[in-house]
């Protein structure tokens, strides 16, 4: 499957589900990441992503072929208030953001995550909102170099810590 071979598009509440476990996969997975036994409440979270759409402006979206297959997902924030993090992220103003980026490993390398960021990179220009902020983990290494890459900047007055997980702060300009 190529880039190509995706539509991106928000999510179905059918999906919802599915999406869910993706992310707890993907997750679970990463080097250096606390694990479900050691942050319950965040895989809880992940598990029922579909429900952080509830909130107003907050939009999950997902790549998924003709076939329905989902290979990757992204949750986007067209209004800061809910955007859930710690750190003063969520007191910008004319920003959105996004969070909770997950490609399925079987998915990985082949442009997903890049697509799935451009989509929210897109929906944030269509809003007109000035900036798009992101976060990210040195556990996500190969996440963080495709946020530099579309043009995100460091940002440490973003940073903030969760428990031992130092949490760094990004920021494109729109």
């Amino acid at each position: 499957m190529t880039p190509e071979d995706y539509t991106i598009r928000e999510a179905n509440p059918y999906e919802f589900s599915e999406i869910g476990k993706l992310m707890v996969t993907v997750y679970s997975q990463l080097k250096g990441f606390p694990g479900p036994s050691e942050s319950p409440e965040y895989y809880n979270k992940l598990n029922n992503v579909g429900d952080l759409t509830k909130s107003p402006e907050v939009k999950l979206i997902v790549a998924v072929t003709g076939s329905g297959n989902i290979g990757g997902s992204v949750v986007y924030f067209g209004d800061m208030a809910y955007y859930g993090s710690g750190g003063t992220a969520t007191t910008e103003k004319n920003a959105a953001g996004f969070r909770l980026l997950a490609v399925d490993p079987n998915t990985r390398g082949k442009g997903i995550g890049k697509l799935l960021s451009l989509a929210c990179i897109d929906i944030a220009k269509t809003e007109q909102q000035e900036q798009l902020v992101i976060h990210s983990t040195k556990a996500m290494q190969i996440a963080w170099g495709m946020y530099e890459k579309l043009g995100f900047k460091r940002s440490k007055d973003l940073d903030f810590k969760k428990g031992e997980l130092d949490i760094y702060g990004f920021r494109l300009k729109l």
